[in-house]
């Protein structure tokens, strides 16, 4: 099978990898039909984390189980299932809470060998407590307006499926996080994939006024479509008076899906007292000072997203539906033998997400 490795900084290739087998009574193995390469992928290919050389890449798919294990039961072969990018054995007190993304026996897809994502065919340890089906969900035929089948779904429901991977429910995450309600004031920092489903997910919360972070306007003008009412460009000082002059005192919830200190420290000051931070980007040196935090009575929540228990309580639902279109932060489309080109086109701001079509449904 084909499959993308990282090699280094700026070295990703498509290589010929055996396709995986099944291992333990709990694993499954799919063959892919959509992956994708997110903007966490961007830090080990900019060489801002560490990876092995050699290492497959990838943590986001879509597709049709081929083989199962003996021990499995959440899927059978022909299913058309999301992977989350957290494997999670669904049993440990971490999965029981919601948490399937601290699970306390698992680990995330892109790095061992036979698990990156970005690849034909992809080996799934804890099947049971990691897939979420949609043959199955669609079979039982109780969501308004779904298609009926996953062959009846369209390539733009299948990008808003693989949405459901990480993107959208870690911008969800993030909303969840910072406690937004009906009515409130968001702010939400990052205009990437994450950050516009951010934007998304605050407008399904609810929230009335929705200020996005953003100086790129193909990315704001998706903000505008997910719900953004205001777009602040400005940067530190710049940014945080104009948050104040639009709310007055700061905002309810603040979303902070970068992860970087200058996006991170800026969070911490456009929120009113008592607001809480829902923080969903990789922590690239950030540091949380305690008495700013203490004074203000600002919580800080978040941390990788439970993409699984987000789809299964809600967002499954509301994309079978038609009722929510995540999968437009994809803005081009590539082949797998073209992945080296998606990652170094994200690398420079030319595409927000690439979306990479490996397969159909149907073969």
């Amino acid at each position: 099978m084909k499959s993308t490795i990282y090699y280094g900084p700026r070295d990703v290739r498509v290589e010929e990898r055996p396709i995986p087998a099944i291992k333990d009574p709990g694993d499954l193995i799919i063959r892919v039909v959509r992956t994708c390469v997110c903007g966490s992928d961007l830090w080990p290919y900019r060489s801002q984390d560490v990876n092995s050389a050699g290492t497959p890449i990838g943590h986001e798919s879509i597709g049709v189980v081929t083989e199962v294990g003996a021990d499995v039961t959440a899927a059978k072969p022909g299913d058309f299932v999301i992977v989350p990018f957290p494997i999670s054995c669904g049993e440990c007190a971490a999965c029981k809470a919601g948490f399937e993304s601290s699970c306390l026996n698992g680990g995330y897809f892109g790095g061992a060998e036979g698990e990156g994502c970005q690849s034909e065919y992809l080996h799934v340890p804890h099947a049971n407590g990691t897939v979420v089906n949609v043959s199955e969900a669609l079979a039982a035929g109780d969501i308004p307006g779904a298609p009926a089948s996953p062959k009846d779904c369209s390539d733009e429901m299948l990008a808003d499926l693989l949405t459901l991977s990480d993107v959208m429910g870690t911008g969800y995450h993030a909303a969840v996080s910072a406690e937004v309600k009906p009515g409130d004031t968001a702010v939400v920092f990052g205009d990437g994939a994450v950050g516009l489903c951010g934007v998304l997910s605050a407008k399904l919360l609810g929230a009335t006024r929705i200020i996005a972070m953003s100086r790129h306007e193909d990315r704001a003008a998706i903000a505008r479509g997910f719900g953004a009412t205001d777009i602040v460009p400005e940067r530190d000082d710049a940014a945080v008076a104009r948050v104040m002059e639009l709310t007055g005192s700061g905002a309810d919830a603040v979303l902070e899906c970068v992860g970087s200190a200058q996006s991170f420290n800026t969070a911490l000051r456009v929120g009113r007292p008592g607001a809480v931070i829902g923080r969903v980007g990789l922590p690239h040196g950030v540091q949380i000072p305690a008495e700013a935090t203490f004074y203000r009575n600002i919580g800080i929540k978040g941390g990788p997203a439970p993409v699984r228990t987000y789809a299964r309580q809600r967002l499954l639902r509301e994309v079978l539906a038609g009722n929510i279109h995540p999968g437009r932060v994809f803005t081009k489309i590539y082949t797998l033998d073209e992945v080296p080109q998606a990652y170094a086109d994200m690398d420079a701001r030319r595409v927000i997400k690439a979306l990479v079509k490996v397969s159909e449904v149907e073969g």
